[in-house]
Protein backbone atom coordinates (compact mmCIF):
# COMPACT_ATOMS: atom_id res chain seq x y z
CA UNK A 1 0.00 0.00 0.00
CA UNK A 2 1.57 3.63 -1.04
CA UNK A 3 0.76 6.78 1.36
CA UNK A 4 0.40 9.69 -0.12
CA UNK A 5 2.73 12.54 1.57
CA UNK A 6 1.36 15.40 -0.03
CA UNK A 7 -2.11 14.83 1.11
CA UNK A 8 -1.27 15.23 5.01
CA UNK A 9 1.48 17.92 3.89
CA UNK A 10 -1.42 19.92 2.16
CA UNK A 11 -4.11 19.31 4.98
CA UNK A 12 -1.40 20.93 7.20
CA UNK A 13 -0.35 24.07 5.69
CA UNK A 14 -4.55 24.75 5.02
CA UNK A 15 -4.74 24.53 8.56
CA UNK A 16 -1.96 26.79 9.94
CA UNK A 17 -3.11 29.33 7.22
CA UNK A 18 -6.89 29.05 8.61
CA UNK A 19 -5.68 29.21 12.21
CA UNK A 20 -3.68 32.26 12.07
CA UNK A 21 -4.65 35.13 14.63
CA UNK A 22 -5.41 38.18 12.93
CA UNK A 23 -3.08 41.39 14.37
CA UNK A 24 -4.79 43.58 16.24
CA UNK A 25 -6.77 46.78 15.43
CA UNK A 26 -4.43 48.46 17.89
CA UNK A 27 -1.16 47.01 16.43
CA UNK A 28 1.27 49.27 14.46
CA UNK A 29 0.98 48.24 10.93
CA UNK A 30 4.07 47.83 9.19
CA UNK A 31 3.12 49.44 6.23
CA UNK A 32 2.15 53.00 8.48
CA UNK A 33 3.72 56.41 7.85
CA UNK A 34 5.56 57.83 10.53
CA UNK A 35 4.59 60.97 11.99
CA UNK A 36 6.06 64.20 14.39
CA UNK A 37 4.99 66.59 16.78
CA UNK A 38 7.39 70.27 17.28
CA UNK A 39 7.55 70.70 20.84
CA UNK A 40 7.06 74.42 22.47
CA UNK A 41 6.43 76.09 25.57
CA UNK A 42 6.77 79.37 27.39
CA UNK A 43 9.85 78.47 29.51
CA UNK A 44 11.87 77.99 26.31
CA UNK A 45 11.92 73.67 26.21
CA UNK A 46 11.90 72.88 23.08
CA UNK A 47 11.98 69.86 20.78
CA UNK A 48 10.69 67.20 18.32
CA UNK A 49 8.94 63.76 18.73
CA UNK A 50 9.55 61.67 15.76
CA UNK A 51 7.32 58.31 15.89
CA UNK A 52 9.33 55.68 13.02
CA UNK A 53 8.01 52.35 12.22
CA UNK A 54 9.97 49.62 13.20
CA UNK A 55 9.90 46.01 12.92
CA UNK A 56 5.96 45.32 14.55
CA UNK A 57 6.32 48.49 17.06
CA UNK A 58 7.17 52.16 16.04
CA UNK A 59 10.32 53.86 17.52
CA UNK A 60 9.76 57.40 19.42
CA UNK A 61 12.53 59.27 18.57
CA UNK A 62 12.95 62.07 21.34
CA UNK A 63 14.81 64.99 21.07
CA UNK A 64 14.45 67.91 23.56
CA UNK A 65 16.14 70.90 25.13
CA UNK A 66 15.35 73.24 27.64
CA UNK A 67 14.53 71.53 30.75
CA UNK A 68 15.62 70.85 34.33
CA UNK A 69 18.15 67.59 34.78
CA UNK A 70 16.37 64.37 35.58
CA UNK A 71 13.22 62.73 34.49
CA UNK A 72 10.60 64.32 33.24
CA UNK A 73 6.70 62.48 32.51
CA UNK A 74 6.31 61.89 29.27
CA UNK A 75 2.98 61.20 27.78
CA UNK A 76 0.27 61.29 24.71
CA UNK A 77 -2.63 63.44 25.70
CA UNK A 78 -6.09 62.51 24.48
CA UNK A 79 -6.69 66.10 22.42
CA UNK A 80 -4.52 68.04 19.98
CA UNK A 81 -4.31 71.32 21.30
CA UNK A 82 -1.97 73.37 23.26
CA UNK A 83 -3.89 76.31 23.41
CA UNK A 84 -3.76 76.83 26.70
CA UNK A 85 -0.59 78.55 28.62
CA UNK A 86 -0.48 75.38 30.99
CA UNK A 87 -1.65 73.15 28.03
CA UNK A 88 -4.38 71.64 29.81
CA UNK A 89 -6.53 72.09 26.36
CA UNK A 90 -4.98 68.47 25.80
CA UNK A 91 -6.75 66.96 28.38
CA UNK A 92 -5.82 64.01 30.13
CA UNK A 93 -3.65 61.21 29.39
CA UNK A 94 -4.86 59.22 26.11
CA UNK A 95 -6.68 56.24 27.60
CA UNK A 96 -8.62 54.34 24.82
CA UNK A 97 -9.04 51.34 26.70
CA UNK A 98 -10.03 52.72 29.88
CA UNK A 99 -6.87 50.83 31.58
CA UNK A 100 -5.21 52.48 34.75
CA UNK A 101 -2.55 54.19 34.80
CA UNK A 102 0.96 52.74 34.57
CA UNK A 103 4.24 52.09 33.10
CA UNK A 104 4.80 51.02 29.83
CA UNK A 105 5.89 48.05 30.62
CA UNK A 106 3.18 47.30 32.71
CA UNK A 107 0.36 45.31 31.62
CA UNK A 108 -2.81 47.59 32.10
CA UNK A 109 -1.74 51.34 31.41
CA UNK A 110 -2.48 53.88 29.35
CA UNK A 111 -1.73 53.87 25.59
CA UNK A 112 -0.19 57.15 26.37
CA UNK A 113 2.00 56.23 29.62
CA UNK A 114 5.22 56.42 27.90
CA UNK A 115 7.29 56.76 31.29
CA UNK A 116 9.87 58.77 32.02
CA UNK A 117 12.43 60.79 29.58
CA UNK A 118 15.59 61.94 31.38
CA UNK A 119 17.48 65.56 30.90
CA UNK A 120 20.93 66.09 30.98
CA UNK A 121 22.85 68.26 32.87
CA UNK A 122 22.54 70.21 30.11
CA UNK A 123 18.75 69.76 30.26
CA UNK A 124 18.58 67.92 26.39
CA UNK A 125 17.35 64.58 25.87
CA UNK A 126 18.13 62.42 23.19
CA UNK A 127 16.45 58.99 23.13
CA UNK A 128 14.39 56.46 21.50
CA UNK A 129 11.99 54.95 23.22
CA UNK A 130 10.24 51.06 21.25
CA UNK A 131 6.56 51.98 21.68
CA UNK A 132 3.06 49.94 20.25
CA UNK A 133 1.80 52.73 19.04
CA UNK A 134 -1.00 53.19 16.56
CA UNK A 135 -0.34 55.68 13.60
CA UNK A 136 -3.08 55.04 11.08
CA UNK A 137 -5.17 57.95 11.53
CA UNK A 138 -8.38 56.59 11.10
CA UNK A 139 -7.70 53.42 13.31
CA UNK A 140 -8.92 52.99 16.78
CA UNK A 141 -5.80 54.11 19.30
CA UNK A 142 -4.17 56.27 16.55
CA UNK A 143 -2.18 59.15 18.20
CA UNK A 144 -2.38 61.22 15.38
CA UNK A 145 -3.97 64.40 16.02
CA UNK A 146 -2.79 64.05 19.44
CA UNK A 147 -0.75 66.02 21.99
CA UNK A 148 2.72 64.97 23.43
CA UNK A 149 2.94 66.23 26.65
CA UNK A 150 6.57 66.98 28.71
CA UNK A 151 5.90 67.42 32.11
CA UNK A 152 8.19 69.45 34.99
CA UNK A 153 8.24 66.14 37.20
CA UNK A 154 8.79 62.59 36.66
CA UNK A 155 5.94 59.93 36.62
CA UNK A 156 5.91 57.73 39.60
CA UNK A 157 4.45 55.59 37.12
CA UNK A 158 1.76 54.21 39.55
CA UNK A 159 -0.51 57.33 40.97
CA UNK A 160 -4.02 56.92 39.77
CA UNK A 161 -4.88 59.02 36.72
CA UNK A 162 -1.65 60.32 35.79
CA UNK A 163 1.59 59.36 37.67
CA UNK A 164 2.03 62.78 39.59
CA UNK A 165 4.36 64.31 37.10
CA UNK A 166 3.62 68.09 37.73
CA UNK A 167 2.73 70.79 35.40
CA UNK A 168 3.15 70.33 31.91
CA UNK A 169 6.06 72.23 30.21
CA UNK A 170 6.07 71.08 26.20
CA UNK A 171 3.12 70.52 24.23
CA UNK A 172 3.40 69.75 20.16
CA UNK A 173 0.64 68.05 18.09
CA UNK A 174 1.26 64.73 16.36
CA UNK A 175 0.54 64.95 12.74
CA UNK A 176 1.55 62.31 10.47
CA UNK A 177 4.32 62.51 8.06
CA UNK A 178 3.56 63.19 4.47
Amino acid sequence: MRVNAVRPLAALLLTAACSATPASPDAPSPAAAGASATLTSSDGVQGTIRFVPAAGAVDVVVELSGLSPGPHGFHIHETGDCSADDFTSAGGHFNPHATPHGAPTDAAHHAGDFGNVVAEDDGTVSTTLRMDVVLEPDAKGSVIGRAVIVHAGADDLRSQPSGAAGPRVACGVIAADA
